[in-house]
């Protein structure tokens, strides 16, 4: 029985090592045309899509993936990559508002109120991206994150049959961001499960009109 046991679980392991390079591989591969990080470069689309993450870690410390997103947003504004800025996160805990927190944050780099529309239910990447179809509207767009988020988030979009490209914000070093990094690896298995079983947002709502 012991034994069974052991190769049940070598096994295992092995399926889930071999799915999480497939994953990883497949997203990289297909995607790596798709993300630019030269302002200069970049096609201009009408929306860019913001997605979120907290102002702080539970250290209490600045998250500096949220102000290098940030900065990001606010280079493809000024520059004339974008009109609009849909902020899409998680809004889902009292004293916790990942968009607001995010449009205060454009709005002291000078990014008009207009042009900012909130997104309070992107809770997971994928629902940040079928919701801006689904809610705003959007066929096509600009993703705005890291690198590695850009990429799930395009390929979420383009199984979608939606037309995204990203545009990488400054990434962190190694070491701040390891835990980050594995989680990622294993939130791109996730994409083809959500894929596999028809996952939808967790909630939709009301359309919003973008002008």
């Amino acid at each position: 029985m012991l034994r069974k046991f052991k190769w049940f679980f070598l096994i295992s392991i092995i399926v889930t090592l071999c799915s999480v390079w497939a994953a990883n591989r497949v997203i990289e591969y297909s995607t790596e045309s798709m993300v630019y990080e030269n302002v200069a470069m970049i096609p201009h689309n009408k929306v860019g899509l913001l997605l979120g993450t907290s102002k702080s870690l539970k250290s209490g410390f600045p998250n500096l993936y949220f102000s290098y997103r940030i900065k990001a947003a606010a280079d493809l504004f000024k520059a004339g990559k974008i009109d609009v800025i849909v902020i899409s996160g998680d809004n889902s805990r009292k004293n916790y508002n990942e968009p607001m927190d995010m449009k205060e944050e454009l709005m002291k780099q000078g990014i008009p109120e207009d042009r900012i529309y909130l997104d309070y239910a992107g809770f997971r990447t994928y629902d940040s991206v079928v919701r801006l179809e689904k809610i705003f509207g959007q066929k096509q767009f600009t993703v705005i994150s890291q690198n590695f988020h850009n990429r799930r988030a395009i390929y979420i979009a383009r199984h979608c049959n939606l037309e995204a490209i990203g545009y990488n914000a400054e990434d962190v070093n190694q070491y701040s961001g390891f835990k980050t990094m594995l989680r990622e690896k294993f939130a791109r298995v996730k994409v083809f499960v959500d894929f596999l079983i028809g996952t939808e947002p967790k909630f939709l709502g009301e359309r919003v009109e973008i002008k």
